[in-house]
Parts: structure tokens; C-alpha cells; sequence
């Protein structure tokens, strides 16, 4: 029974033998449709993604070149940039010190204009002073006069004209010493 069975097993199955010998016609027919689906392959298939193919190439150059001249600017934009920072940094330093040398001067200037003012109310002050100790000094010597006048006109038991009472007044003046009283008083 094997042995039938290899026997029907091998007609079963095909031969193949066939395509290992060479048949001219076949050959021949293969190549020509070979070329013709090569020829047209060529002409409308490689063609075309052979210029798509080198279409994408341009565009990825001229992309990378593009992307690099925009890291080109996008440096010197940096650059820019922190020359600018930089210079910001100084000005605003400079504004600090500006700013500091006024509000300096500006103090020194208000004191010195204090101090003036207070050395103006001090002279004033002094001044007012001395005008009123003028005016105190002429009406002690005015209430002298007059306590003179009426003392010398009780003693007398007369009364004195007025240039008579003024030139006793005078002398009797001229005796006393009211600088003390006005040195006193400063």
C-alpha cells in the first residue's frame, strides 16, 4: 500500500521540469515584454518620480539652508539683543548715579538755604531786639524826664517853662550811663 500510494502521489503532482529547460520562443517573447514594461516604466513612471524625487531634494536644501540663515539671524538677533541689555544696564546705572548726584546737591542746596534763613530770623530776631530795647531805653528816659520834672517842680514849689525843664532833663541825662542797660539786654 505505500507503495501505491507513493505511485499515485507522484502522478498527482505536477511536473516542473519544464521550467528549468530553456525554451527559445519563450525567452524571447519575455524579454521583448521585459523591454516594453521597462521602456515604459522609464518614460512614465521613472521619470516623473525621478524629477518628484529630485524636486523633494531641492526643497529639503533650500529648507536646511533657509533653517540655518534663520539660526544665522536668530544669533545676531541675540546678540543684539544682549549688546542692547547691555547698554540699558549702563543707562540705567548712569540715570542711578544722575539721580543720586541731584537729590545730593538738592539736600546740600536746602540746608544751605536753611541755614540762611535761620541766619535771616536770628538777624532779624537780633534787630527787632535792639528796637525795642531803643524803645524801651527812650521810654525809661522819657518816664525819668517826666518823674524829674514833676520831683523838681514839688521841691521848687514852682513850676518850669519847658525849655528850662528840657535842658535839666538833658543834663541831668547826660550823667547817667544807659549803654549798660542796652549791652545788658543783648
Amino acid at each position: 500500500m505505500d507503495a501505491l500510494v507513493l505511485v499515485a502521489a507522484a502522478a498527482e503532482e505536477p511536473d516542473y521540469s519544464g521550467l528549468l529547460k530553456p525554451v527559445p520562443g519563450l525567452m524571447v517573447w519575455t524579454l521583448v515584454v521585459f523591454l516594453v514594461v521597462l521602456f515604459i516604466l522609464k518614460r512614465y513612471a521613472f521619470g516623473p518620480l525621478a524629477n518628484l524625487i529630485e524636486q523633494r531634494r531641492e526643497e529639503v536644501r533650500k529648507n536646511l539652508a533657509d533653517a540655518e540663515e534663520a539660526r544665522n539671524e536668530a544669533h545676531q538677533t541675540l546678540d543684539d539683543y544682549r549688546k542692547q541689555l547691555a547698554s540699558a544696564r549702563i543707562e540705567a546705572a548712569e540715570i542711578v548715579e544722575k539721580t543720586r548726584k541731584n537729590a545730593e546737591e538738592q539736600r546740600a542746596k536746602m540746608q544751605a538755604e536753611l541755614a540762611e534763613e535761620r541766619e535771616r530770623g536770628i538777624a532779624a530776631a537780633q534787630q527787632a531786639i535792639q528796637a525795642e530795647t531803643r524803645q524801651s531805653l527812650d521810654r525809661i528816659k522819657q518816664e525819668i524826664a517826666d518823674l524829674a520834672m514833676l520831683t523838681t517842680s514839688k521841691a521848687l514849689n514852682r513850676a518850669l517853662d519847658e525849655g528850662e525843664q528840657r535842658r535839666l532833663i538833658d543834663e541831668a541825662l547826660a550823667d547817667v550811663d544807659l549803654s549798660k542797660l542796652e549791652q545788658g539786654g543783648r
